[in-house]
């Protein structure tokens, strides 16, 4: 494979990461993706068919499109749900990375941290009733109930919190949206039918709330100020607009305090607080 211009990686990286974790690959992913044309599109995926002497790739008519076969194995791409989840991620932020590559120019590191274990099979499951918005028959755990339990969820939208990875869901047990840490499902989940509860249904997720983030106030005056300057705070304020259904997750990634106790026994220990604390914590009900 020493022939392979590096664009071509690229190319191939996405194959594997979209049918991997997608199941279904279409030459518009990668006329999306690198603004090619379809014939270049589909140039690519047959030289990444040719590549292999065992099939990576099968073309199912019914999905119009490629799944990976059974003798299916990552090749250009690390095969973690990890990285197909941050490439939605640096998508979403319009983010380009080629840390696939090492240029050597610069010495840095990232923390990372162990990733929690996710099944392929699920993310294709969940995706693929997000897409078509229906009903999935999932095994769950969670720490209040330790025993796998079966329940019927409509996801719509997979998303980071800055930690872990889980689906935002309507759950037909409780009756409400609810969230899914990915790494608790079990088994594979079974599709079933279409569902009226999808996205434009979920009120906390379609409500948005503001987060006005400012220092500590019990802080003295000069370490507020390289706190403000820390978060590149205006008039010692960080205004953030989060969807209803995340505003608990932002107080958890910023390690933001509501308690006045605590911002006035431990200032330095719970350096950050909001200002519109009744607006917020009315979310958190």
């Amino acid at each position: 494979m020493q022939d392979i211009k590096w664009e071509q990686i690229l190319r191939f990286r996405l194959i594997e990461v979209v049918v991997l974790w997608e199941g279904r690959l279409t030459t518009n992913h990668l006329c999306s993706a690198f603004r090619i044309g379809r014939q270049q599109a589909s140039r690519d995926i047959n030289r990444y068919l040719s590549l292999f002497d065992k099939p990576q790739l099968e073309l199912d008519r019914s999905l119009k499109g490629y799944k990976p076969s059974k003798t299916f194995k990552p090749h250009f791409s690390q095969g973690t749900a990890n990285e197909y989840l941050m490439l939605l991620h640096q998508q979403s932020q319009m983010v380009e990375t080629f840390d696939f590559f090492k240029m050597g120019y610069a010495e840095s590191t990232v923390l990372l941290v162990p990733e929690r274990t996710i099944s392929p099979v699920i993310v294709r499951s969940l995706i693929h009733a997000a897409r078509e918005q229906r009903r999935v028959d999932i095994d769950y755990v969670s720490l209040s109930n330790p025993n796998i339990a079966g329940r019927n969820i409509i996801p719509h939208t997979i998303v980071n919190d800055g930690l872990r990875w889980h689906v935002r869901a309507y759950c037909e047990l409780h009756g409400d949206y609810r969230d899914f840490v990915l790494s608790r499902f079990r088994n594979e989940p079974e599709l079933l039918d279409k569902s009226e509860h999808g996205r434009e249904q979920d009120d906390d997720w379609n409500s948005v709330t503001r987060l006005e983030i400012v220092p500590n106030p019990n802080l003295s005056e000069a370490q507020q100020v390289i706190v403000a300057e820390d978060y590149g705070m205006l008039d010692n304020c960080l205004a953030i607009t989060s969807r209803n259904a995340l505003v608990k997750y932002y107080i958890q990634r910023l390690n933001l305090c509501l308690d006045k106790d605590k911002l006035r026994l431990k200032p330095e220990a719970f350096q950050l607080t909001v200002r519109n604390l009744e607006e917020v914590q009315h979310q958190l009900i």
